[in-house]
């Protein structure tokens, strides 16, 4: 399976800039998918702080529904697997990667593809949406900058749609 991942053209690790927004592979994270009904327990198990309102983020940890999360640390952080409680936590950390638009027309080139309204993404709000047909998580971590949570698979395909659409901004 690791031979199949390697065949896709790897993304550049050098950013692309256009004016206005770069575009770069976000720096190496551990992931973890986090479902629970009870969100305390699972605070207590992971040892952080557990956003409550579908949305929002905080500490590395986004609420993607009423009782999904992911965490998002640095690379090498563990976390407690919660082993024999009623909750999940999985280890995700190599199904995707994180690229980072940069800069006043970010919201621009993510506009060019995903349908969502992304003015209306506050400081700290992420979700779960699409840019073009690949799934993805969108946060936005600052006024100009956006992390973009996408598939490995998915990722040189993405990178390139991105780039391509910051090439035609005008």
């Amino acid at each position: 399976m690791a031979d199949l991942a390697m065949r896709a053209a790897p993304v550049p690790a050098e950013p692309a800039d256009f004016p206005g927004v770069s575009i770069a592979l976000g720096a190496p994270l551990g992931r973890w998918s986090l479902r629970g009904r009870d969100p305390g327990a699972l605070a207590k198990v992971v040892g952080h702080k557990v956003p409550a309102k579908i949305g929002e983020a905080l500490d590395g940890m986004l609420c993607l529904g009423p009782d999904e999360w992911l965490l998002r640390l640095p690379e090498g952080a563990a976390i407690p697997m919660g082993a024999g409680l009623p909750l999940s936590v999985v280890d995700i950390s190599e199904r995707a990667i994180s690229l980072v638009l940069e800069g006043p027309r970010a919201i621009e080139v993510l506009s060019s593809g995903c349908p969502r309204d992304l003015s209306k993404f506050a400081v700290g709000y992420g979700s779960r949406t699409i840019y073009e047909t690949a799934e993805i998580v969108l946060i936005r971590e600052s006024e100009e900058r956006w992390s973009v949570e996408v598939w490995r698979s998915f990722a040189p395909w993405l990178h390139l749609a991105l780039v391509t659409a910051a090439s035609h901004l005008r």
